[in-house]
């Protein structure tokens, strides 16, 4: 491997620097042959899982309730996110506690686990509790993957393997809402799950024969007591608390109600007495101080939490609040036209990542993504609900673009100013504003698209628009009105879609603007040997001493 030579004793010098060729223990390359390959391949396999999970179901979810005889469609859809973020946190604790195999392991059985109980479902409570059991695993799936690729690969490597990464994540989510309203046309939307349980075998043999990456000494007891278990109460608890009233908020109950203030507020200052705790008390932090007090990193953190929201905005409300109530198309085919806009997102990550490498740089096209994001919502302002389709379709490809660049480049500025020793904690808690920031998107959007409705909607429509969800479940209805009444509901649509797309300039703008944060940090070339790819075998990693 490439190490950087060290000039003078700060670790970050900002001089020119001269790279030496050092290599592995056993004379490999780290990035190199085939169990490098079929870890990276392991990898991928996880992130597939995680976003076909979250893409296809949300297409057959109507199905799932209509067949189950539930109402309660808020949490169906919320159960798997809300467990997913909450637990985020924890897996990374636990990958560096016990090792990451172990802790990707116990993440597939536990997704596995809950996608057989959500297949054999026979109520929709019951659906909600396994979707939430599922969700626990999810949330070890979306960071450990990215702990044991900044163990292997250099930051400045690091690009081209993001890239793969986020190609892989494109691919499910293109072919997500496709295979979802299929399985759930035919009446098998069973399969949506069954399915994921040879994925996790497949990726569970991958992990036990070629991840073998160096496990940390001690007993279990030794383990668990290395573990911020205060710490991850109080981020479980929060985030929990948060979600639940971004949920409720305007779909079960008024943003007035207590219901939604109090859950919203006792969240908020949880994450507040959580940041406190972890920087003033607990021995071994989840989140160390040191991840939020430099400009740098900050920087990176709030852009992926801006684009996480944007992105979410574009990938709920296009194909449905467009495609569908503005356009007519039935779920699956809104699915097909989505195509476009997914796919983009692949290819732009990959060069994102390659141009990091080339240059090492980040700083440029953080704001080439920004750059992106911005225009591509200022060109979808002029839809029309008869523009026609190729327009609709088109348009949203230049935020998809931006959303490619953003989701691979972002966590540089996050690891380029902090130690390689803080890899796990630094991108367990960037999986997790991520996947934070996603309640929060659904939620900023469907409250703008609620709000505008009631402005605009003719006075003989009945009053199903009191809040999000119920506009979200009058759209497959629009077909079936006369007109005018039809084209009526549909400008309305298309009018509200508008104004949600000015918001997203303006908080786009914000991620635009946190870039000005960021300074330009070599990319360094180090890797984390205590916890080094061995092919021979599995070796005692770093002391697990209290």
């Amino acid at each position: 491997m490439v190490l950087r030579e060290k000039i003078d004793s700060d670790p970050r010098p900002t001089t020119d620097i001269t790279l030496i060729e050092v290599p592995t223990d056993d004379g490999a390359p780290r990035t190199g042959g085939l169990t490098f390959w079929l870890v990276m391949l392991t990898l991928c396999v996880c992130a597939f899982l995680s976003a076909l999970e979250l893409t296809c179901v949300a297409t057959a979810l109507p199905t799932i309730i209509e067949d189950l005889h539930g109402e309660e469609f808020v949490w169906a859809a919320s159960a798997y996110a809300l467990a997913c973020t909450a637990f985020i946190p924890l897996g990374g604790d636990m990958a560096e506690a016990f090792g990451r195999p172990p802790a990707m392991l116990v993440a597939l059985i536990i997704f596995a686990l809950g996608s057989a109980l959500c297949g054999s479902a026979r109520s929709l409570p019951w659906l909600i509790g396994a979707r939430t059991v599922q969700g626990i695993g999810g949330g070890g799936l979306l960071s450990v993957p990215q702990i044991v690729l900044a163990d292997l690969v250099p930051l400045r490597q690091r690009g081209a393997y993001n890239g793969l990464i986020s190609l892989t994540y494109a691919i499910a989510a293109a072919i997500g809402p496709l295979v979802g309203g299929g399985l759930a046309q035919a009446g098998q939307w069973r399969w949506l799950f069954y399915l994921n349980l040879p994925i996790c075998g497949i990726c569970g043999v991958l992990v036990i024969v070629f991840l073998k990456l160096r496990i940390p000494q001690g007993s279990w007891q030794v383990k668990l007591s290395r573990m911020d278990w205060i710490g991850n109460v109080l981020i479980i608890g929060s985030s929990s608390a948060c979600s639940i009233a971004l949920t409720w908020g305007g779909v079960v109950y008024s943003w007035r109600s207590f219901r939604v203030l109090v859950p919203l507020l006792a969240g908020l200052c949880g994450f507040g007495t959580f940041l406190l705790y972890e920087s003033r008390v607990a021995k071994r932090p989840i989140v160390p101080f040191t991840l939020l007090s430099n400009r740098t990193s900050l920087s990176g953190y709030i852009q992926i939490f801006v684009a996480a929201i944007i992105l979410l905005v574009a990938i709920y409300y296009v194909p449905v609040y467009y495609y569908q109530a503005c356009k007519g198309a039935t779920p699956l085919t809104s699915g097909v036209e989505t195509l476009g806009s997914s796919m983009v997102i692949g290819p732009f990550a990959i060069l994102s990542g390659l141009s990091v490498a080339k240059t090492n740089s980040y700083r440029v096209q953080c704001y080439l993504g920004w750059g992106l994001s911005i225009a591509g919502f200022g060109v979808m302002t002029l839809l029309r609900a008869d523009s026609h389709l190729a327009l609709g379709v088109g348009l949203p490809v230049m935020v998809a673009s931006g959303a490619g660049i953003l989701y691979t480049v972002t966590d540089f500025p996050v690891l380029a100013s902090l130690p390689i020793s803080q890899n796990a904690r630094a991108l367990s808690f960037y999986a997790f504003v991520r996947s934070f920031a996603n309640a929060w998107g659904v939620t900023v959007g469907g409250s703008i698209v609620q709000n505008e409705l009631k402005k605009r909607l003719p006075d003989n429509i009945p009053n199903v628009v009191a809040n999000a969800g119920l506009a979200y479940s009058i759209v497959p209805e629009i077909r079936y009105l006369d007109e005018p009444l039809k084209t009526t509901v549909r400008i309305a649509f298309a009018e509200s879609l508008k104004v949600t797309w000015q918001v997203m300039i303006g908080i786009s703008a914000i991620g635009l603007l946190s870039c000005l944060l960021m300074r330009g940090i070599p990319l360094n070339m180090d890797v984390d040997d205590s916890w080094a790819l061995e092919p021979e075998g599995k070796v005692e990693g770093p002391d697990s001493t209290p």
